[in-house]
């Protein structure tokens, strides 16, 4: 299991408990649907990596009672195709430092488009299936991913729920200040998982350095330490072109589906699945 996909688990479902088969010996091992490679998830090939998320993406939609099959067609009143955009809301450490402007930023680009739907969702407050009788330790949000077609949310541990989205929906991913200049190649996890996924990652935001600030300026990893958990500042017209070219790819993305009139052909990205 790749590090990514067990940090995936836990933060899901709690401990998660690695066994090698070293551990019962020669004894049988049963598995309903198995994926089997000589080293980790790294070696795996595109084509697999796509169907094992479809897999699981699958697999949490049926737990939780969803079956969006025909999803990413629908249309309003006049015939313009529903694009739902979700800001997925962080509070404390990488949350934005002026959510209701942020909010508003988006709000006046989604109306500026018809069709779009705007659904802010604060990601502490969402058990796993979005419905609150399920068991407490569940804080993802499948219902919520399912039904979004472009995610904007801070860095952080809530955007591995892009899982639960259709392949080749949109995501936009926001850093504070620091992390560019200071976090190395960490930072790009969400990129790598949104490749494997078959998500179109549309770029990161990160809030401008500046001069450092930091203790120790010379001493990269302790200076980044002090960045680290810090807030998330906002370019309200780099937010507004950013979130303006995105909602019209995923506009004409839609169009293009509809006019090929794929209602009746299972795709991928249909959000229907077998599992």
């Amino acid at each position: 299991m790749g590090s990514w996909l067990h940090h995936l688990m836990e933060t899901n479902f709690g401990e998660v408990e690695i066994e090698g088969f070293e551990r019962g010996g020669d004894g049988t091992y049963c598995f309903e649907r198995a994926a089997v490679m000589r080293h980790n998830q790294g070696s795996m090939g595109k084509a697999r990596e796509l169907q094992i998320f479809d897999l699981l993406r699958c697999k949490a939609r049926r737990f939780c009672g969803l079956n969006p099959a025909g999803k990413g067609l629908e249309v309003n009143e006049r015939g313009e195709p529903i694009i739902r955009l979700t800001l997925l809301m962080r509070r404390g450490s990488r949350s934005f430092k002026n959510p209701t402007t942020v909010i508003q930023i988006f709000a006046k680009e989604c109306a500026k488009v018809d069709g779009c739907i705007l659904k802010v969702s604060q990601s502490e407050d969402l058990s796993f299936c979005d419905q609150p009788a399920i068991v407490d330790h569940f804080f993802k949000k499948v219902r919520i991913m399912t039904n979004t077609d472009v995610v904007a949310s801070p860095h952080g541990a809530q955007l591995t729920n892009m899982l639960f989205m259709d392949q080749n929906s949109s995501v936009m991913e926001f850093f504070p200040r620091g992390w560019f200049e200071l976090a190395g190649v960490g930072q790009y996890a969400h990129h790598w998982m949104a490749d494997q996924s078959g998500m179109r990652h549309q770029g990161a935001w990160w809030d401008p350095l500046g001069v450092k600030e930091c203790p120790s300026p010379q001493q990269d990893p302790e200076c980044f330490n002090f960045y680290k958990e810090g807030q998330v500042g906002h370019n309200e017209t780099f937010f507004a072109e950013w979130a303006r070219t995105v909602l019209n790819q995923v506009r004409i993305s839609k169009l293009e589906q509809a006019n090929k009139n794929t209602i009746t052909i299972p795709e991928a990205n249909s959000g229907g699945c077998v599992c």
